[in-house]
């Protein structure tokens, strides 16, 4: 009997064992199993996309033609000997202002004078001819058709001592435009061919830009139009002008017409300096307007990224002027919405996006260096 009872004792301790041992399996398993759903969870949690924003706001934009085009002088001459000779003077240096008509070389004019000399005299000696001859006629002494030949030598004696007399007015080399002496091909003594180029002048009291404008801009670039102009000789300074004139016929092989610009030189602006032309057509003193980075690249209307409540919305937005770094949204954003500006290549519509409060870590997303989102994320 005591036997009995004892192993009775055993097997039921046995079986509280073996029952304890069963529920301490089960709750580690069912306590393993639930950390690894939270773990799964966490890891299916989309990560937040680090983006910078800017808002829409208002501000006052323009509508205007960009180009660029070299500046050209208002005139510009070669000058040219019209008679050989000599060089006994040069008048004149590169970088001196002259007048028109004013003397710049004085070539060797002894044989001109010669002739001139030569010609003057039998013109004198043909005059007093037909002076006598005249009065001869006169009195029936000299036959009409005489006389006649007389006064025809004369004429041709006059004329040949005109010639003579410009040919001597060469030996004086004449400047044939106003301007700046830009470059001299002779020294004093050099001995100048008829035809040869001896100096080049330049009018730079003001300078023109010519630009080649598709036909489509044709009814909005008229005359009087405002220009800026910027040249990479001096960064940051702007130069004001005006549209001197518009060429109104659009050529047909490339589509284009001709603007050309006008500005005053100062003695600032040179020739061959090539500049950057803007010509302002139309201003809106209060448009809704956003970075022009903001647009969305390669899309097929344009659209934009815009925060809203952590997350990124793609938003087809109309157009208007485009004015620098500056875009006008005529529809579709409101004042206030923040577009993306900076990191929207990983931006996908409905992303989770974290904006960047801090300017230096907004750099080096914009210079496509990794950051780390540390910044709160704002609505």
């Amino acid at each position: 009997m005591r036997h009995s009872l004892v192993f009775s004792c055993r097997g039921a301790v046995r079986t509280a064992a073996l029952a304890l041992s069963c529920v301490l399996a089960l709750s580690a398993c069912n306590g393993g199993s639930g950390d690894a759903q939270a773990k799964s969870a966490d890891e299916k949690k989309p990560e937040a996309v680090p983006v910078e924003v800017a808002k829409a706001e208002r501000r006052a934009v323009a509508a205007s033609y960009t180009g660029t085009a070299p500046l050209e002088p208002l005139g510009e001459a070669q000058v040219v000997a019209k008679t050989s000779g000599v060089a006994l003077s040069v008048l004149v240096e590169e970088g001196d202002v002259v007048r028109a008509g004013q003397t710049l070389v004085r070539l060797d004019s002894s044989r001109a004078q010669l002739q001139a000399a030569q010609t003057s005299a039998q013109m004198s000696k043909l005059q007093n001819q037909y002076a006598r001859s005249k009065q001869l006629a006169e009195q029936k002494l000299v036959s009409a058709a005489d006389n006649d030949q007389i006064r025809y030598d004369l004429e041709n004696a006059r004329a040949t001592n005109r010639l003579a007399n410009l040919e001597l007015s060469y030996a004086n080399v004449k400047a044939p435009i106003s301007g700046v002496i830009a470059s001299r091909a002779i020294k004093t003594g050099n001995f100048v061919q008829i035809n040869t180029p001896i100096f080049r002048i330049v009018d730079i009291s003001q300078l023109e830009a010519v630009l080649n404008v598709p036909e489509r801009e044709l009814a909005t670039l008229k005359a009087g139009l405002p220009v800026q102009l910027q040249v990479d000789a001096m960064p940051g300074k702007t130069f004001t002008g005006v549209v001197d004139r518009v060429a109104p016929v659009v050529d047909s092989g490339s589509g284009t017409f001709r603007v050309i610009a006008a500005f005053d030189s100062d003695g600032v602006l040179q020739p061959g300096m090539f500049g950057r032309i803007s010509i302002a057509y139309d201003q809106r003193a209060d448009a809704l307007v956003v970075p022009r980075v903001a647009l969305l690249d390669g899309e097929t209307s344009p659209a934009v990224f815009v925060v809203r409540d952590g997350k990124a919305s793609r938003v087809p937005v109309t157009l208007g002027y485009m004015d620098g770094e500056w875009a006008e949204v005529r529809e579709g954003l409101n004042l206030g919405d923040q577009v993306v500006v900076a990191g929207k290549t990983a931006v996908r519509d409905g992303s989770v996006v974290q904006v960047l409060a801090d300017p230096k870590a907004a750099a080096q997303l914009a210079a496509g260096k990794p950051v780390k989102a540390t910044s709160e994320s704002q609505q």
